[in-house]
């Protein structure tokens, strides 16, 4: 599949994705591939990553930031609390923010955006004991790339009227959206919010996982048939978009 620009997209399953921008820069997205059943073995490893983004801390999301922080020593973003858990953990290269929040990290621009979602991170106490973190915030974010193409990658969230706003001040060329069902929007909530971002490029995630994300592109599809434009771009797990 191809959005005539260019760089690649790849999904590595659930809400995992590698980009890799026209300049070779390699963005991981909620790094999660050793424990993720939908992510192809042939794509757990990496050359080279130099940026992750994080979008909240629960262990599907989260998982493999520390490992493959201490490996590739990439710029790690995330909202300012779960920067603050990374650095417990001897990542080095955060680089903390806060909704609304805009950064560059050389060519590329980050904007972190509201997601409506919880972010409580599992972790081990002096004792060894099962805790929780406090993680911050959960949070989507706006990428926008060498030439100008913005790609928005909602994270764990439901609908939100704000969506309204991210559409019309950041207008994404591309969205990555949730469609599972259960812990995010299913596809009657991810129909809405389309509508609400005015985007007409899709990409569904977070979805088909395990057997209770039940959500699926093709409900999403007849839910916005009426979305003139619209391209709902359903890949699978290793698929890329060039």
């Amino acid at each position: 599949m191809s959005l005539g620009r260019s760089f690649s997209l790849t999904y590595l399953g659930h809400a995992t994705f590698k980009l890799t921008t026209s300049t070779g820069k390699v963005v991981l997205i909620d790094p999660w591939v050793e424990g993720n059943p939908a992510c192809p073995e042939a794509q757990k490893r990496f050359d080279r990553i130099d940026l992750l983004l994080i979008t909240h801390g629960h262990g599907d999301h989260i998982g493999d930031a520390v490992t493959l922080a201490k490996v590739h020593h990439p710029d790690v973003v995330a909202v300012y609390e779960t920067c603050l858990w990374l650095q417990s953990k001897g990542v080095e290269r955060t680089r903390p923010m806060n909704k609304g929040g805009t950064q560059s990290i050389g060519d590329l621009s980050v904007t972190m955006v509201s997601a409506d979602h919880s972010c409580g991170i599992a972790d081990k106490d002096d004792r060894g004991r099962d805790v929780v973190v406090y993680g911050g915030e959960p949070c989507g974010f706006v990428l926008t790339l060498e030439d100008g193409f913005r790609l928005y990658h909602a994270g764990d969230t439901n609908v939100f009227g704000d969506m309204k706003i991210i559409g019309e001040l950041y207008r994404p060329d591309l969205a990555l959206l949730p469609i599972g069902d259960l812990y995010t929007m299913a596809p009657r909530e991810a129909a809405y919010a389309i509508r609400l971002l005015g985007v007409k490029r899709v990409v569904p995630m977070h979805f088909a996982t395990f057997a209770a994300l039940t959500g699926t592109p093709e409900a999403l599809k007849e839910r916005t048939l009426d979305v003139e434009g619209l391209e709902i771009l359903t890949l699978r797990p290793g698929e890329t978009l060039r």
